[in-house]
Parts: C-alpha cells; sequence; structure tokens
C-alpha cells in the first residue's frame, strides 16, 4: 500500500470539528485498519512531526493550525457477543460513532448505554474523554480497550483500572496521552431492555410519567428529546458541547465560602469531602446567559456550552471563555477549567524573572546597574512560564511569584517544572495556595529535589494538612522525556558546580539555568531548537555559573535561531551597553519578555 495516498498536506480540518472553525493540519491521514496505522509509523511524516488523534472533533477548538500531523481513526464495525445469560459484550471500533453503537444495542435487545445517547463523538473518544450524562459515565461500562501502544510498538488490551478513569478524564488525557492510539473498546451491556439508571434529573420521574418501568428505548428517547431541547443540535449550530466541567469543591470550602457569596448555590456529593456544583448554574448567575464576544456566545438554553454563532474566531472562543472563568470566579469564587481541549502547537514565553539569585538592584548597592532607571535592569529572580497546548507551565517558583504573577496576571498553573532546589528557583512554590484550592498542583523535579520539597515544606504533605496550605502532587523527572497531558517535555541534565540539575526543552523552546558544564551527550537533545534561553552571570567566571563569554560559545555551538541570556547579576554593564556588544541573534532576557516559538 502506498501511504503517500493516505497522508494528505496542508489538509483543512474544519469540517472535523463540531466547533467549525477554519484550522488547517501541515498533514492529515485516515486509517482503516491496524495495518493502515502501522505502515503510516514508518513514514518521516509520522516520525517527525507532532502527534494528534482525533475523532469526530465533539471537544476540540484549534487555537491556531496544527503543525504536525493529524490522524483519524476509520477502524469501524460493531460486534456483540453474548457470553452467557448475565454477560453481554459490544464490540466497536474506535471510528465507530458512538451514537450508533448505543442505538445498535438497543436493537439488539440490550440496555446499559442508553443515557449517554445522542453526545456527540467516536467510540475512541468515549474512553479518552470518559463520556457522561444522566448519572452514567463511559467507564461505568467498559470492559476492556484494544490500543496500539507508540512506546513499546505492540497491540495491548487495557482493563479499567489500567485507564484510570475520573470525571471527564481517563489516563489517556494525562500520562498516556500521546502515546496510546485507542482501536477498539468492548463495553459489557445487561443482557435485557430494561433499564436501570434512573436516579438522575429527568429521569427520575420517567417511570411515573409511563406508568412501567421504562426499557432501554423509553430512556433513549428521553434523553434525546432532553438534550435536543436545551443544547445545541450538531450540524445545525456549532459547538464543541459543555465546554467546562462542572467543579469539584471541597465541602468545607463550598459551605463557608461559596454558599456565604450565594446561599442558593446548588451541589452534588462526590464522596464525604466533596462536592459537584454545576458550572452551568454558575455561568447563568454569574448573568453571562448570551454573553457574546465577536461569534462567540454563552448558548442561552444551556450557559456550559459555548457556541460558534457563525463565523466565531478561535480567539473569539478563547476570549470568551477566559471572561466566564474570570466572572464567576469573582462571584462564586471558584475556577473553571474547560472540558474542550485547546489544540495549539505554538509556545508562548513569559520571561517572569530573569536576575540571579540576590536580584537587581541588590539591596543596599549603589552600582550603575543597581542605580539605573531602565525597566530591563530590574530584575527578579529567574523563571519563565510557557504556554503552550492549553496549559501554563511554570519553570521554577522563585521567591518572587506573588509579585511575577501579579504582575502578569497568571491566575492558573497546570504544572510545575523545578530545576534544582535552590531556594532562589523554588522559594515561591507556597505562593501557589490560590492556584492550588480546588485541585493539587503537579510538580516535576529529580528525586532528590522532590525529597528537598518534602522536609522544607512538610507541612503541605501531612495527612490531614492545615486548611488552606497548598497541595502538591509529585512527579519524578528522569534522564528521559517525558508526556505532560501529551505534551512532550525532555529533561537536559547540566552541572551547577558540582551539582546536578536540569533543564528542559517543550517543543523547538528550551530553557537552562545555573548551567557551568554540560556533556556532549546531553547536547543533541538541543538539536534543532529554535530559541534557547541559557544562563549567564557576568563576564567574570564563576564556578558554578556560565560567564557570558562561555554562554556565548554555547550558543554557537548549538546554532538556535534566537536566544537570550538569563540569570544575571548586577557585576555588569546596564542592558542596554551589553545588548550592543552581543551577537544579532542573542539578547538579554528581561522581566516581564514575551516571544512566540511557532
Amino acid at each position: 500500500m502506498d501511504t503517500n495516498n493516505l497522508i494528505i498536506s496542508n489538509f483543512d480540518l474544519t469540517p472535523y470539528t463540531t466547533f467549525g472553525i477554519p484550522a488547517r493540519a501541515r498533514y492529515f491521514a485516515e486509517y482503516k485498519s491496524l495495518r493502515e496505522l502501522e505502515r503510516l509509523m514508518r513514514t518521516p511524516e509520522f516520525n517527525d512531526n507532532e502527534l494528534l488523534q482525533i475523532g469526530a472533533g465533539s471537544n476540540l477548538l484549534f487555537v491556531h493550525d496544527f503543525n504536525g500531523i493529524v490522524l483519524h481513526s476509520a477502524i469501524r464495525g460493531v460486534t456483540f457477543y453474548r457470553k452467557n445469560d448475565d454477560t453481554v459484550y459490544a464490540i466497536a471500533g474506535a471510528g465507530e460513532e458512538m451514537d450508533y453503537l448505543i442505538a445498535r444495542s438497543i436493537e439488539e435487545g440490550y440496555s446499559g448505554l442508553e443515557n449517554l445517547s445522542h453526545i456527540p463523538g467516536d467510540v475512541g473518544a468515549s474512553v479518552v474523554q470518559n463520556v457522561g450524562a444522566y448519572g452514567v459515565e463511559a467507564g461505568d461500562l467498559v470492559h476492556s480497550a484494544e490500543c496500539y501502544d507508540l512506546l513499546t510498538h505492540k497491540v495491548v488490551t487495557l482493563r479499567p483500572e489500567d485507564m484510570r478513569f475520573g470525571y471527564r478524564d481517563s489516563m489517556f488525557k494525562n500520562e498516556g496521552k500521546g502515546r496510546y492510539i485507542v482501536l477498539r473498546v468492548s463495553y459489557l451491556l445487561n443482557p435485557t431492555t430494561e433499564a436501570r439508571n434512573l436516579d438522575y434529573g429527568p429521569l427520575k420521574s420517567l417511570a411515573e410519567r409511563l406508568g412501567h418501568t421504562p426499557a432501554a428505548a423509553e430512556v433513549r428517547e428521553e434523553v434525546i428529546a432532553i438534550r435536543k431541547a436545551k443544547l445545541p443540535e450538531p450540524g445545525e449550530i456549532s459547538s464543541a458541547g459543555s465546554f467546562f466541567k462542572n467543579p469539584i469543591v471541597n465541602r468545607h470550602y463550598y459551605k463557608e465560602e461559596m454558599l456565604r457569596r450565594d446561599p442558593e448555590i446548588p451541589c452534588y456529593e462526590v464522596d464525604e469531602n466533596r462536592v459537584k456544583i454545576p458550572a452551568g448554574w454558575l455561568i447563568e448567575h454569574a448573568g453571562l446567559k448570551g454573553y457574546t464576544i465577536g461569534k462567540a456566545q454563552v448558548y442561552p438554553k444551556q450557559c456550559l456550552v459555548i457556541t460558534n454563532t457563525g463565523g466565531a474566531t478561535a480567539e473569539d472562543v478563547v476570549r470568551l471563555s477566559e471572561h466566564v472563568r474570570r466572572t464567576v470566579m469573582k462571584k462564586f469564587g471558584v475556577m473553571l477549567h474547560p472540558e474542550v481541549n485547546f489544540i495549539d502547537t505554538d509556545i508562548e514565553v513569559t520571561v517572569l524573572g530573569s536576575g540571579t539569585s540576590k536580584g537587581i538592584p541588590e539591596i543596599g548597592c549603589d552600582c550603575d546597574v543597581c542605580t539605573s532607571e531602565d525597566p530591563h535592569d530590574k530584575r527578579t529572580r529567574s523563571s519563565v512560564l510557557v504556554r503552550t497546548h492549553g496549559m501554563n507551565l511554570l519553570i521554577d517558583a522563585s521567591p518572587d511569584f506573588r509579585t511575577q504573577a501579579l504582575r502578569e496576571d497568571i491566575r492558573d498553573i497546570d504544572a510545575v517544572l523545578i530545576t534544582h532546589s535552590h531556594y532562589d528557583h523554588v522559594g515561591g512554590l507556597d505562593d501557589l495556595r490560590p492556584l492550588c484550592a480546588f485541585r493539587k498542583m503537579d510538580i516535576y523535579a529529580r528525586p532528590d529535589v522532590l525529597g528537598d520539597l518534602r522536609r522544607r515544606l512538610d507541612y503541605c504533605f501531612k495527612e490531614d494538612p492545615y486548611p488552606g496550605v497548598p497541595g502538591f502532587e509529585l512527579h519524578e523527572v528522569g534522564d528521559r522525556p517525558f508526556l505532560l497531558n501529551g505534551l512532550k517535555i525532555t529533561p537536559i541534565s547540566v552541572s551547577h558546580g558540582k551539582l546536578p540539575i536540569v533543564g528542559y526543552r517543550i517543543g523547538d523552546f528550551a530553557y537552562i539555568t545555573d548551567c557551568s558544564h554540560i556533556e556532549f551527550s546531553e547536547m543533541w537533545k538541543l538539536e534543532g531548537i529554535d530559541t534557547l534561553i541559557i544562563n549567564a552571570l557576568r563576564h567574570r567566571p564563576h564556578f558554578a555559573h556560565f560567564s557570558f563569554e562561555q554562554a556565548l560559545d554555547f550558543i554557537k555551538e548549538v546554532n538556535p535561531r534566537q536566544a537570550y541570556l538569563t540569570h544575571i547579576c548586577h557585576d555588569t554593564e546596564p542592558a542596554s551597553v551589553e545588548d550592543s556588544m552581543l551577537p544579532d541573534n542573542v539578547r538579554l532576557a528581561y522581566d516581564g519578555l514575551k516571544f512566540t516559538v511557532k
């Protein structure tokens, strides 16, 4: 088979998303079998580009054109297998429409999936998203998923415990994102037409209204009618379905903080410590029903949905979603998080701090740099914010993080990457507590650094921590690349004097600070990068930091398109003078510097 016939360049993705917002992919390929997928994986287009697997596109917002290869499954087919009187399996290809599978199962006389009727999307996406409605989630009924493991290049069968389903969540959206391609899904159904899940919302009264226990077909009919009444019909009004997740909050916070703001806020019990708040109620009661930015609108019939009223841009949707989040946060004290995946291969970098451990100006110093009026000579401790793939990633949390976050209006951080445990790189971790109010913050660092953090911030890791302290989820960083919500991050081992520390490569951007030496064996990790930020303390040599001259030699060897020097002390000339002496592709970083790597 000629794979050139499968791979299309500069492909229009608009028909493959329910939002209907124009976007293009550098490459696109559709496969109908495992054999076709394996042939695609041997191509340079597959191996040399970022990969995105899509289904029906009902949960995607392409913020920009996708600079990689998009794969679409066309593996279809539905098979029912009845093992005995109590067990029925429905096995469907990942590219099969989920609603078709549900309709077929009811026609065959089986029940279980009917509450999920009329949810747009393919079978493969149902397990990735753990779609749910009216008291049922896909994960409740999944028996197994046959997947291709891109790491081992083998077909594997995953059980529910492997997929770790959560609320609109699964392993596929976290550590397994970018590793597994779902091929087929097996659902465990009831060998009867009688519906069993009738305890949620409007389905509670269905039996009374009908005068008998509803059959699966009757529940499906009711669910479709409800969804059509309050949700935009796919193909008629463009949207991505529910845009926000229903927030899950601590029960104490709900009672003491949220009900103080509005005693009418409804909730549903999750467990003895947590409750779930309906996001649509919060958005509506924040006065946002029908609110519009550009051609994007909060859907008046169901405020959980953002629609494209015709000609909306991705920027319209992003701005509207951010306005909704900020308005709800201000009124009710809870931050909403999108259920929709923001697809964005652009890497937006903000330099939060560019100074050394003492910052500039140094306390009590009257040198020309410390007394300079040039804002480029005002340097807080080193840190950067990286925005990509719909995530905000913080590299190091300096003691100045609070000031930096207020300056840049940072309201959410998805994860923190730590280079090493010196105080000027981790002293701001406690200031993350407002951003940890509704979930633990993911921290990535070397094992020795995680050990240091456990000792220094022991109050954050107690079994019964004091209310309000930041909560952290710790993840070890080794020598190999790892995936963070599907984003490949490459650790770069460098030496800070005698101390081993880590730099990070994200796409074609790399950040290294406090480096005095890097082994040749690690240099290959920087091959082909577009933009590099590297430390340069001063002109005089230092035992644990690159000097300006050493940093420039390093930049010349790596050969990025552009480079910035950071972690700068006051023992230099003022920034304007230093910049004038640097090569054309090198500049001093400064606090507030912003750039985008395509």
